[in-house]
């Protein structure tokens, strides 16, 4: 096995190629990891979160954030993983939430807010096997 690193063009489009990922802030000084589904929206990363979450003081200060996602195949170990880096905001614009094509995995937890990820720095690695 061996690590090749991706372009940030290649990660940035494995990433809109999956539907969720992990986000990773601050919480109490402490680091906080929570799962979530996105969409690639003009070069940012889109979640949704229910009044109350944890990610809207971040986004609402307009913290940096990282955002990781991966697909790996269990039988052979390949597969790749992206981290994004940038300053979490919170989308307050009519327009931009309306265009929010992004639909929560959880329905029951009115997940009317939205933040917005940059991407900043964009980094990726892909297993794969073979010969350097």
């Amino acid at each position: 096995m061996r690590s090749v690193e991706l372009t940030s063009g290649e990660a940035l489009e494995l990433l809109g190629g999956v539907a969720w990922g992990r986000v990773v802030f601050s919480e109490r000084a402490l680091p906080a990891v929570r799962p979530v589904n996105h969409i690639l929206d003009d070069g940012h990363i889109i979640i949704r979160a229910h009044s109350g979450a944890a990610i809207l003081g971040p986004a609402g200060a307009g913290t940096v954030v990282a955002y990781e996602a991966d697909r790996i195949d269990d039988a052979d170990n390949t597969g790749w993983s992206v981290i994004v880096t940038g300053t979490a905001t919170l989308v307050r614009d009519a327009e931009e939430l309306a265009r929010s094509l992004l639909y929560p995995w959880i329905i029951d937890a009115g997940m009317e807010d939205v933040a917005r990820i940059g991407t900043d720095i964009v980094t990726g690695h892909r297993l794969v096997r073979g010969p350097r």
